[in-house]
This record gives C-alpha cells, structure tokens and sequence, in this order.
C-alpha cells in the first residue's frame, strides 16, 4: 500500500527482527497518521536530491524498539522518524543539504557517518541537528 507516492506502509514498517522472531510490527493508526507526515518529508527529500532513498528503519513498535535498543522516547514508536541513506550520496552529504534547505524537520541526526535520521512532528519543530559517533553519544549540530 503507498503511503505517498514513492513510500509504501511496508517499507516503513518492515523488521527483520519482527519477521524473525514472528511478532507484529504494524502500526497503530495513530503512527499510520504520522507515518503519512513522515513520508511526506521523505518525498521532500527524495526531490531534493532527486534520487531514491533507502529507509533502513522507519516506524517501530514498542517492542521492535526495546530489543534493538531504541530511545525509550524513540519518535520511531509514533511513526514519526525514518532512518535513511539517499542513494549515491554519503550520509554527512545528505545531511549537510536537508539543513540548508526549507525541508521542515523536528530532528536530523547524522549517525556514525553511516545514515540520517529524520524526524517530524505535529506541534512546532525544533529544527535540531545533532550527530552521534562511536562513544560520543549525541553532539550538537553537524559534527
């Protein structure tokens, strides 16, 4: 089913753990709600480098996110983040071209160099860019 035009409910949902270990990753329709946001953003994304995109984790339930060591808070739970890399173009790339555009975002994290995460909200975004790297934890701005 797509969720816009270039993102489908499964590639958002998708777990390879869940499949594994054979529980349910489906979305509440709250987070099915978020999830259109979310895609939304995507595709503001994916025209503004004008390439594909590879969501490696989208939506996330609560036990998905526990056993893969998710933020207890994580904005995956709601449906409202994407772990991503565009493809062709490195993760630090990516990340430096969302914040210089008009790509409305609540949270961009460069991770260890290796995707971007993105995330949205309903209430008013924070805009903040943070990045995480091995033994670090998260540091502010683009790093």
């Amino acid at each position: 089913m797509l969720i816009t035009p270039h993102f489908t409910l499964d590639e958002m949902t998708v777990s390879q753990l869940a499949a594994r270990d054979g529980f349910d990753n489906t979305p509440p329709p709250e987070a099915r709600a978020n999830l259109q946001l979310l895609c939304g953003a995507l595709e503001q994304v994916r025209a503004l480098f004008g390439l594909p995109i590879i969501v490696s984790s989208g939506y996330r339930s609560e036990k998905v996110n526990r056993l893969i060591g998710g933020a207890p808070k994580s904005q995956h739970v709601q449906g409202l983040a994407a772990d991503f890399t565009v493809i062709e173009i490195s993760p630090r790339d990516t990340a430096r071209k969302i914040i210089d555009s008009s790509i409305v975002f609540d949270q961009l994290i460069l991770e260890f160099d290796n995707w971007v995460h993105l995330s949205v909200t309903r209430g008013t975004p924070r805009r903040q860019v943070l990045t995480v790297r091995q033994g670090t934890g998260y540091l502010p701005g683009l790093q």
